[in-house]
């Protein structure tokens, strides 16, 4: 377990400008300041310059919820990790279960995301997660393994080291049912062993998060394990009480 949490909100596609202020403002406003916690949010690509302006004298970091795989070019609809890094975003989610669910995205176009976004400064959340069936079938370490090791593979020991990895289980998203604190916990546990395949380093510094139905509910239990790092938070982002209230938790969890 890392000294420090890290809690960063996913508000996926939800949003508008003066909803966004309200509640930007109310998160700036209620986070006291905390060496035990980092937060940040990832908010759609329109609202990367909003975020910039309201956040840039503040603790928390803003990012994007994807990348581009692709440096430049003809691709429309694109948007490049240098595009997003212009905007002052410090991190860029890859491998959401959505973008590999509805947009067939490939462990191999995830591990390239990853590296784009390291190379153009941001810290890549790398998304890992099972469905019901592979949990069901006992494919969950092989599932997460698996996607993880081929990020890991296209990475040099000293970029690993500089990712974060976001465990959410995607019969919990947005579904209402999490991982029990144990079960996050096992797979949180293997995740680690994986990183230490790479290095050490990337062992002992990578924070790993958990995400799926996380609440003010039960981010204590789910922050409590000793691998749980801290959380990537879709649902509960979007209300700044309970936001505030997950961020309280893990800073709770880390001593603060």
């Amino acid at each position: 377990m890392l000294s420090t949490k890290l809690v960063v909100g996913n508000w996926k596609m939800h949003g508008r400008v003066s909803d966004n202020a309200a509640l930007l403002a109310a998160l700036v406003a209620g986070l006291p300041p905390s060496d035990a916690l980092r937060v940040g949010v990832c908010v759609p690509f329109p609202y990367l310059a909003q975020a910039q302006a309201v956040l840039a004298a503040t603790s928390v970091r803003w990012g994007a919820q994807d990348i581009s795989a692709h440096l430049q070019g003809a691709y429309t609809g694109e948007v490049s990790a240098s595009m997003a890094a212009e905007f002052g975003a410090a991190y860029a989610i890859v491998g959401h279960s959505e973008r590999r669910s509805y947009h067939a995205e490939s462990d191999a176009l995830v591990a390239e995301k990853t590296l784009r976004a390291l190379e153009a400064g941001l810290t890549p959340i790398v998304c890992v997660g099972e469905t019901d069936a592979a949990r069901a079938a006992g494919s969950t370490e092989a599932v997460v393994g698996g996607q993880l090791r081929a990020v890991l593979s296209v990475l040099s020991d000293e970029q690993a080291a500089r990712i974060v990895v976001a465990y959410e289980p995607v019969w919990a998203i947005g579904t209402g049912k999490s991982a029990s604190a144990a079960q996050a916990q096992q797979v949180h546990a293997f995740l680690r062993s994986v990183l230490a395949e790479k290095s050490t380093a990337a062992a002992a510094g990578v924070a790993v998060l958990y995400g799926g139905s996380v609440n003010a509910a039960n981010a204590a239990e789910l922050f409590g394990a000793a691998d749980i790092d801290g959380g990537l938070i879709g649902g509960a982002s979007l209300k700044a009480a309970d936001f505030l209230a997950v961020c309280a938790a893990a800073r709770a969890s880390a001593g603060a």
